[in-house]
C-alpha cells in the first residue's frame, strides 16, 4: 500500500470536487501534497510545443516550449497561482538519475475535458508533467507514460 501522508502540519489535501466528461468522473484537486526535500510525485510526458498535447501556451509565460528545452508543469497545488513559474526544480528518478527542469505551467487539478486543455483530464493532484527532454535526460523510456520520481526546489 502507498504510505499513510505525515499526521499533522497540514499534510491532508481534500478534494474540492468531481468533474465529470466523456462519462467518467475525474477527482478535482486545489491543493497538492506537502513540498519537501524529496516530494513524491508522478512523472507524466507533455508536449510543451504549438499542437502538443499541452494545449494552448504555457500559464507562467505565455508561450510555447520545444521538446529540447527542461520545462515542467506542476499539479494546482505545486503551481501555487504561478509563485514557482520560472524556478527550477530537480527531479530525481528511481534509477539514481536526476535533472534540473524549469516550472513554466501548471498541470491544472481543477479545470479539464475544454479545449484549453487538449481535452485532458484534470491532473491528479501529484503530478510533474515533463517534457521529452525531461525524461531523456533522466534515462526513461517515454512510452511508459507515467513513473515515479522525487522532486525538490533546486
Amino acid at each position: 500500500p502507498p504510505p499513510s501522508p505525515p499526521s499533522g502540519g497540514g499534510g491532508t489535501c481534500q478534494p474540492s470536487g468531481t468533474l465529470k466528461c466523456g462519462g467518467k468522473s475525474y477527482t478535482q484537486y486545489k491543493c497538492s501534497p506537502p513540498v519537501t526535500s524529496s516530494t513524491q510525485a508522478s512523472l507524466t510526458l507533455n508536449d510543451f510545443s504549438p499542437g502538443g498535447d499541452g494545449g494552448g501556451p504555457s500559464a507562467c509565460d505565455g508561450k510555447y516550449h520545444s521538446n529540447s528545452e527542461r520545462v515542467v508543469a506542476l499539479s494546482t497545488g505545486w503551481y501555487n497561482g504561478g509563485t514557482r513559474c520560472g524556478k527550477l526544480i530537480r527531479i530525481t528518478a528511481k534509477n539514481g538519475e536526476s535533472v534540473t527542469a524549469k516550472v513554466v505551467d501548471e498541470c491544472d487539478s481543477v479545470n479539464g475535458c475544454d479545449a484549453e486543455h487538449a481535452g485532458q483530464p484534470p491532473c491528479r493532484n501529484n503530478i510533474v508533467d515533463g517534457s521529452v527532454s525531461v525524461w531523456t535526460e533522466l534515462g526513461l523510456n517515454t512510452d511508459d507514460g507515467v513513473v515515479p520520481v522525487t522532486w525538490s526546489m533546486a
